[in-house]
C-alpha cells in the first residue's frame, strides 16, 4: 500500500471518529437536556403545588384570623357596652350613696344638737341634784321636812277631830230632825182628829 493510500485511510478513519464522537456527545447532550427538562418540570409542578398549598394555607388562616378579629370586636363591643352600663350603674349608685349620705349627715347634725341639747339639760339636771344633795347633807332641808311632816300630822289630827265632832253633831241634827218631822206628823194628826199610833210618840 502506497504512503498515500495509507494517508487517505488516516485522514478518512479520522474524520469518522470525529463524526462518531459527534454523534454520540450530541445523543448525550439530548438525555441529559430531557433529563434536566423532565426535573425542571418535576420542581415546577412541585413548586406550583406548594405555592398553591401555601396559598390555601394562608388563605384558611386569613379567613380564620378574620373570623378571630370579628368575633374578638365583637366581644369587645359587647365588652364595652357592658362596661359602660356597669360604669353607669356604678355612677348612679355612687349618685344614691351620696344624696343618702348627705342626708344621714343632715340626720345626724339634727341629732347632735338634740344631743348637745339633751346634754345641757343633764348638766343642769345634775348640777340641781348636787345643789340637793348638798343641803341633804347638811340636814336642813330634812329638818324642814320633818318639821312640815309633823305640822301635817297635827294639822290631820285636829282636822279628824274636827271631822268627828261635826259627825257627832251632824248625828244629832239629824236625830233633831226625825224628832221633828215625827212631832209635825202627830199634829197634824191631831188636827186631823185621829189618835197618834206612832211608836216614836211623845208627849209635849
Amino acid at each position: 500500500m502506497k504512503t498515500r493510500e495509507i494517508i487517505l485511510i488516516l485522514i478518512a478513519a479520522a474524520f469518522g471518529g470525529v463524526a462518531i464522537v459527534t454523534w454520540s456527545g450530541e445523543e448525550a447532550a439530548n438525555e441529559r437536556a430531557a433529563k434536566i427538562s423532565k426535573e425542571a418540570n418535576e420542581a415546577r409542578l412541585k413548586s406550583a403545588k406548594e405555592i398553591k398549598e401555601l396559598t390555601e394555607k394562608s388563605l384558611k388562616e386569613a379567613a380564620t384570623a378574620k373570623k378571630a378579629f370579628e368575633e374578638s370586636n365583637k366581644q369587645a363591643a359587647a365588652l364595652l357596652a357592658q362596661t359602660k352600663e356597669d360604669a353607669d350603674k356604678v355612677v348612679k349608685q355612687a349618685v344614691e350613696v351620696l344624696a343618702k349620705t348627705k342626708e344621714d349627715a343632715a340626720k345626724a347634725a339634727v341629732k347632735a344638737a338634740e344631743l348637745e341639747k339633751a346634754k345641757a339639760a343633764a348638766d343642769a339636771r345634775v348640777n340641781e341634784l348636787t345643789a340637793e344633795l348638798a343641803r341633804l347633807r347638811d340636814g336642813s332641808e330634812l329638818k324642814e321636812a320633818i318639821a312640815k311632816q309633823k305640822k301635817a300630822e297635827a294639822d290631820l289630827e285636829a282636822a279628824s277631830t274636827a271631822l268627828r265632832e261635826a259627825n257627832a253633831a251632824a248625828a244629832k241634827a239629824a236625830a233633831r230632825l226625825t224628832e221633828v218631822e215625827e212631832e209635825n206628823r202627830r199634829l197634824r194628826e191631831q188636827a186631823k182628829g185621829t189618835d197618834n199610833v206612832s211608836p216614836n210618840y211623845r208627849a209635849l
